[in-house]
């Protein structure tokens, strides 16, 4: 017993295990260096010496695969989503996507998991906080949105060893409903009853554009003319419109008491624009003739608007702007959209649902795949999941098809009648 008990000299990174005076089994397992460059080692016990030898094998699997977590006090769940979504992921992701990382984190993920240690979450606390968003009334999309978002920065976590596996990637996240995620194109019978109503209307190229080419609003709303070649018939698309984002100019001292957004003196602080990341993104795209006809009409009557406005008028190159001039806002762009449909007696729907209608049109017309995919701005690696996704079988489609089947299994329509002729007369 006295020799279990005696301390041995080990090689450098092998650790030692040793019986204590308590009567249990202890071990020292060096796992690397900290910060400052001193040894750091774990200290485990067990009381017996087979439970502390398993434990010591594990976790030196751990460390060889860089799975372990490292020297410091363990990060909370709450304390990782508020260092990662701030200084990891706002500074490399877009606006948007750092917006929606933001809400996830703030009101659902903090609130919902956030005082487990981010080593012992386990996949069950999500499952069961993504019932409790549904119980309260949130979409399946909102807990899918807060799912992706753990998942995202779980992995972070992993990767940098301050957890040993990504708990959201081994949860359940909840089915998504199909009314949630089916999409109707619009008719051809639809768009033109759009397009018939678009003309009555101030900037009347900018829907054409979503129903006839699919471009996304961003796309549309950050076009400037230097980006449309109208003697050559198309389109340079390179940069997207932003949603603007406002802090209080008012000053805590006499504060308006409104939102960000509806303060008086308010201060934008997000740029307006910002460059397509994609390769595929940055594209040409051909105009057909009828809209190249109204992109000319309307640069005429942006010019007599600009004319009749004078000094009030806000220089700043877009396609389409205010009555003013100024970049058009995406949120008043959306309720205009969706006065078209009221005004044009079309059923209600997404601006979103636009660039699907136009991807069907373009399958429908048998546009070739890389066509459509160049027009679309998909990349290729994904322009087969996009196109499932975009691209609807319509009812008439399916009418086509079998008419197809007809024609070549049972011939002509006359042929059928001769041959119901022949019978009848045998």
């Amino acid at each position: 017993m006295a020799e279990e008990k005696k301390r041995t000299r080990r090689a450098n990174g092998e650790s030692a295990i040793y019986l204590g005076k308590d009567g249990r089994w202890h071990a020292r397992v060096p796992m690397g260096y900290k910060d400052d460059g001193t040894p750091y080692r774990r200290h485990l016990t067990r009381p017996t010496r087979k439970e502390l030898v398993d434990e010591v094998r594990r976790l030196e699997k751990q460390r060889d695969e860089g799975s372990a977590r490292q020297p410091g006090k363990p990060w909370t769940v709450a304390k990782w989503l508020e260092h990662w979504v701030e200084n990891i992921a706002k500074p490399v992701v877009s606006e948007n996507t750092y917006d929606g990382y933001e809400v996830a984190v703030r009101v659902h993920l903090v609130p919902g998991i956030g005082r487990h240690r981010i080593d012992r979450l386990e996949p069950e606390h999500l499952e069961s906080l993504y019932r409790r968003m549904q119980t309260a009334g949130s979409k399946a999309g909102t807990a899918h949105q807060a799912h992706r978002t753990a998942r995202t920065a779980l992995g972070e976590a992993v990767r940098r060893g301050h957890a040993a596996k990504n708990a959201a990637a081994l949860a359940k996240p909840p089915r998504l409903e199909e009314d949630e995620t089916e999409v109707e194109p619009y008719s051809v019978d639809e768009v033109q009853s759009l397009l018939l109503e678009v003309n009555k209307r101030r900037n009347s190229a900018r829907w054409m554009l979503a129903l006839a080419l699919g471009l996304r609003q961003g796309e549309t709303l950050g076009l400037r003319w230097s980006d449309v070649d109208l003697e050559n018939e198309y389109l340079k698309l390179r940069r997207n419109r932003l949603r603007p984002k406002y802090e209080h100019g008012c000053g805590e001292a006499a504060p308006c008491g409104r939102k960000a957004g509806y303060c008086p003196t308010r201060v934008q602080v997000r740029r307006e624009t910002k460059n397509t990341k994609s390769r595929a993104g940055r594209r040409a795209v051909p105009l057909p003739g009828p809209l190249v006809v109204m992109l000319r009409s309307h640069r005429e009557a942006q010019a007599r608007e600009r004319a009749a406005a004078g000094n009030l008028w806000t220089e700043s190159e877009y396609v389409f702007t205010k009555p003013l001039g100024g970049p058009l806002s995406p949120n008043t762009d959306y309720h205009d959209w969706k006065r078209l449909l009221e005004d044009a007696g079309v059923r209600d729907g997404r601006l979103h649902d636009a660039r699907h209608t136009a991807g069907t049109v373009l399958m429908l017309l048998g546009v070739p795949d890389r066509v459509i995919d160049q027009i679309m701005g998909w990349e290729p690696g994904g322009a087969a999941r996009m196109r499932a996704r975009y691209l609807h079988v319509t009812d008439p489609m399916l009418k086509e098809a079998a008419r197809k089947i007809e024609r070549a299994i049972w011939g002509a329509p006359e042929n059928l009648a001769v041959d119901k002729d022949q019978d009848n007369e045998a």
